[in-house]
């Protein structure tokens, strides 16, 4: 493909870098699983842009959906309900767990976390908000400060009344207590800890129900059934942050429902956009009745938009019309299976874990100290680009060196072989060349993005 003379300037000339994954090539296309970058190179997209096109990029009824928009409506005031958001909201309370039933339609998963713990200070008249550690609920005011995966330095005081309970990571216990089997003593410790802070002031806990920033923790059964159970002890609401883990990608319209344990207020977003904004809060007829008599308002520029809502209800269309909860099952279980045989034959990779179309990789120099192989991730990473290959990898001192493997639930067989097959060539390469810097007595070269390995996180 020839670039055209616009593209052989930098891109970041106009630009102001914001931090994430910046691809030294403009993307030109993207289709189902792949993406196609301005030089004709084909890449295998194991992160479904971010963590949004679940149904795989351009999925045809989502175009359709954005085309059936523009030919009805694309905006309106906020003020005014349009018969895709009334639909959407419909469909949504037939599949969330009871007594969940009544939704707020939004942009951003930030935005949805916001309304979330908005409405759970009106409910409870409280202030204070528990996040677990590694978590990550957006970057705006209030969820930033529960948001604990990364990016917390340089921006002065957080939200008053936060505090973080640490997370369940068996493999890495954050009060370094487990190994291999949480026994729920970070809860105990996290809680004994709050209390001792607390002014008695207490509104809420948020959390991802799996850990997906904070390095694809799956926490253990029973676990959120006994936090819940804690934040009802001290008057407080428990909400769901389903950003990453809803509309199929576990294998489950929610988590909420594979645990069995129904969350006060949940928030979705990026799985139920299809790659469009578009989120929502979910809570139930008693905790809605409770805000709107203390005046609950949530009043921006695109709340309730018809476009979003479309597409919205094409993506729950789509799901149930191509069984994408069965295929992420089936096609979760191929990925684990494909990983698993590495991890026979690489020792860098030090765990496996995670469910349906989500995984985690965690690397390590050794396995018995588990020390964080953040050298070779960054390597890896860029050389799995170079061949066509778009993964996420978490490089935390604290939370070790872990690739997230996140593809459309439309992923096919071959496309899992084909990232198998380059991910095992990268990590081969990378560890030879790494070898031979140690021989030579030299290191090895920083990626040629390096800052590509400091992935973005949400």
């Amino acid at each position: 493909m020839t670039r055209r003379v616009d593209e052989t300037k930098d891109f970041r000339e106009h630009l102001i870098r914001y931090g994430g994954d910046v691809y030294p090539e403009i993307v030109e296309k993207a289709q189902g699983c792949y993406l196609w970058d301005a030089t004709g190179k084909k890449i295998l997209d194991f992160t479904s842009g971010q963590m949004c096109a679940t149904v795989g990029h351009n999925h045809p009824n989502i175009v359709a959906a954005i085309r059936k928009s523009c030919d009805t409506a694309l905006h309106l005031f906020s003020g005014m309900i349009p018969r895709s958001v009334v639909l959407l909201a419909e469909a949504l309370a037939k599949i969330v767990p009871k007594p969940l039933k009544k939704s707020l339609l939004v942009n951003t998963g930030s935005e949805s976390n916001e309304a979330a713990i908005k409405m759970a200070k009106l409910a409870t008249g409280g202030f204070e908000v528990v996040g677990l550690g590694g978590s990550w609920h957006g970057v705006t005011g209030s969820v930033s400060s529960v948001s604990f995966a990364s990016d917390r330095r340089g921006y002065g005081p957080g939200m008053p009344g936060t505090f973080v309970l640490p997370e369940p990571n068996a493999y890495r216990c954050p009060v370094k207590h487990c190994r291999d089997a949480c026994d729920r003593t970070c809860m105990k410790v996290g809680l004994d800890l709050y209390d001792a802070q607390s002014s008695g002031s207490r509104a809420a806990i948020i959390a991802e129900p799996v850990i997906s920033a904070g390095g694809v923790i799956v926490p253990p059964a029973g676990y959120f059934e006994a936090l819940r159970q804690e934040a009802r002890k001290r008057g407080m609401l428990v909400i769901f942050d389903e950003a990453q883990t809803a509309f199929g990608r576990l294998g489950h319209w929610f988590a909420a429902s594979y645990l069995g344990v129904a969350p006060d207020i949940m928030t979705v977003s990026k799985t139920l956009g299809g790659g469009i904004p578009l989120a929502g809060v979910i809570t139930s007829d008693e905790i809605e009745e409770k805000c709107h008599a203390r005046g609950f308002s949530f009043y921006t520029s695109h709340v309730s938009d018809p476009l979003p809502a479309t597409v919205g209800l094409a993506v729950l269309e789509t799901i149930v019309q191509e069984r994408l909860l069965e295929r992420s099952r089936e096609m979760g279980d191929y990925l684990a299976a494909g990983l698993d045989e590495l991890k026979t034959r690489h020792e860098e990779i030090g765990d496996v874990r995670g469910m349906g179309l989500l995984r985690g990789i965690e690397l390590v120099k050794d396995r018995e100290t588990r020390e964080p192989n953040h050298e070779l991730g960054a390597l890896t990473t860029e050389r799995c680009l170079e061949l066509g290959l778009s993964m996420n990898i978490r490089r935390r001192p604290e939370r070790g060196s872990v690739w997230r493997i996140a593809p459309p639930l439309t992923v096919a067989h071959a496309d899992v072989d084909l990232a198998m097959t380059i991910f095992d060539q990268a990590l081969t390469e990378m560890k030879s060349s790494m070898a031979a810097g140690r021989r030579s007595g030299t290191i090895a070269p920083e990626p040629a993005n390096a800052n590509r390995s400091q992935a973005s996180v949400s």
